[in-house]
């Protein structure tokens, strides 16, 4: 392992900072993407999904990006399109979120594509350079992509999974939502969690027509008579608007269609899953639901939420068989798959930030990448707001390991002032990166050691000393003449290792004894 840590210091001055390591969530940066089925449209629900997700009261920001991608067929060729449905400049936002409602309804229902073809396009679209102007020349494929699909939907990401996996993409989440692809238009006849999804969910009924089942691989939530909604005989329907009542935990809640209301949060929610409010989307990298837990919510026996967690290789919920293997991975884009604060939740003064990660680089362990981790003051890698933390290089795996890394970083308190941050990380490989934000926050708080006074110099009617103390401390100068009153003379907030007092001596403030007290 080639990786490397980088101290930044002060010279003879041993500068540490004491940090504490939030538990919660601290969401960055991601594409989610919602598509149809069969005879749909993005307006009937997929919108209103989208519109409703900036809206949450755990959303990591005060503005996000919306855009409306819409495939169609030409001659033999399928083109996307992008419309900006709202927010703001994706390279400016705090949050980070970029939004999509995938549109393919021209080519949803007979004598359309097949899912394989839309997913092919989809993905390209994911992975391009120069859809967005906005973006700069970024691909939306460098954020963590969390792809959501109902019914020939659910087909449409499970196969943009595997053209992303055929070029070493990563996919974060994979949400599908009664999935059922359609043979006689060309949808493969088993739809697959592939080795490059971290976590998948999926949410079914056989009650009506058409019916979704189950998937290997994932979280399943099965869902029995949902009452009230859409009309009786459509609970195919009903099972997205399930899923947008954990999106939107109002009530009344819903789409352009149908709503939920106070009876349907009685009923169609699980005592554990909160009514909604902790179920399907709370799973969600901007939801921050904990994926490793072992509960049922939907009774003993019926599913796990860590089932979905990939164990192809052990990245933290164990291994076992539960992904498809890729058809093709030419293991060209780098992936950061999990980064996380490690250790204890506090860091005694002195001791350097414990990190943990797992990666995957390389079309063979003879590649190399660059690792670079940052504080971030918000959610976007991208708005330039951020401090380095560590540089390194790592060795590579190849398309068919993941390897595991533990290391140490040392915030430089020169660079960076006491507050609370981000986490994220960037690994490159060449022209291509991928970032991702550890799931806490970590706040940084001046060190507690005693500042000190030197150097006391007596100049015409001045009394020149050095402060030295942690950058970031407040610091309080008092004066006593008998060492029973003391009174402040002069607030100082430690910008570098130390400062030059200058206090003037006259009738009223007469010379004395000084202290200094580190106060909060």
């Amino acid at each position: 392992m080639l990786c490397c840590q980088r101290v930044l210091g002060w010279g003879r001055f041993a500068l540490l900072w004491g940090c504490v390591l939030v538990c919660g969530t601290a969401r960055g940066a991601g594409v989610t993407l919602i598509t149809h089925g069969y005879g749909g449209n993005v307006a009937d629900w997929v919108i209103p999904m989208c519109n409703r997700i900036p809206l949450r009261s755990d959303f990591p920001g005060t503005n996000h990006t919306r855009y409306q991608f819409s495939i169609t067929r030409s001659g033999n060729l399928l083109y996307t399109t992008v419309t900006l449905l709202g927010g703001g400049d994706p390279l400016t936002s705090d949050s980070g979120e970029i939004i999509i409602a995938l549109d393919w309804s021209t080519l949803s229902s007979l004598g359309g594509a097949s899912s394989s073809e839309i997913a092919a396009e989809a993905a390209e679209a994911l992975l391009a350079s120069n859809l967005i102007p906005a973006l700069g020349g970024r691909r939306l494929a460098e954020l963590p992509l969390h792809l959501i699909g109902h019914s020939r939907g659910a087909s449409v990401v499970a196969e943009m999974a595997r053209e992303l996996g055929a070029v070493g993409v990563w996919v974060e989440h994979q949400t599908t939502l009664d999935p059922y692809p359609v043979n006689l238009l060309g949808d493969p006849g088993t739809m697959r969690n592939y080795a490059n999804v971290f976590y998948a969910d999926n949410y079914w009924q056989n009650r009506d027509f058409p019916a979704g089942k189950s998937l290997a691989g994932a979280y399943n939530r099965y869902l029995p008579e949902l009452s009230g909604g859409y009309a009786s005989g459509q609970n195919h329907s009903d099972t997205h608007l399930w899923y947008h009542g954990t999106v939107d935990g109002n009530t009344p809640a819903g789409d352009n269609l149908a709503t939920i209301t106070s009876a349907q949060r009685s009923t169609w929610w699980t005592a554990l899953e909160q009514a909604g409010t902790n179920a399907g989307f709370r799973y969600s990298l901007i939801g921050g639901g904990d994926r490793f837990s072992s509960q049922e919510p939907n009774g003993p026996g019926n599913g796990r939420i860590n089932d979905g967690v990939n164990r192809k290789w052990d990245l933290g919920a164990g291994a076992g068989a539960n992904r498809t293997s890729l058809p093709a991975n030419s293991g060209a884009w780098p992936n950061l798959v999990r980064l996380n604060l490690a250790g204890t939740n506090v860091v005694v003064s002195g001791q350097p930030v414990p990190i943990a990660l797992y990666y995957q680089l390389g079309a063979a362990p003879a590649a190399t990448g660059s690792l670079s981790l940052y504080l971030d003051l918000d959610a976007n890698p991208y708005n330039e707001n951020e401090t380095e933390l560590l540089n390194c290089t790592l060795s590579g795996t190849g398309p068919n390991a993941v390897a595991a890394l533990s290391t140490n970083a040392q915030p430089n308190p020169a660079a960076i002032m006491p507050r609370t941050y981000r986490l994220f990380g960037r690994l490159a490989d060449g022209s291509r990166a991928r970032y991702l934000y550890a799931p806490q926050t970590i706040t940084l708080t001046p060190s507690l050691q005693a500042p000190t006074l030197l150097d006391p110099v007596w100049q015409g009617n001045q009394f020149r000393f050095t402060l030295a103390a942690m950058p970031g401390q407040r610091i309080v100068i008092q004066r006593t003449p008998d060492f029973q009153t003391w009174t402040p003379v002069v607030t100082n907030v430690m910008r570098g290792p130390s400062a030059q007092i200058i206090l003037s001596a006259s009738s009223a403030d007469p010379p004395g004894f000084y202290r200094a007290l580190l106060t909060p």
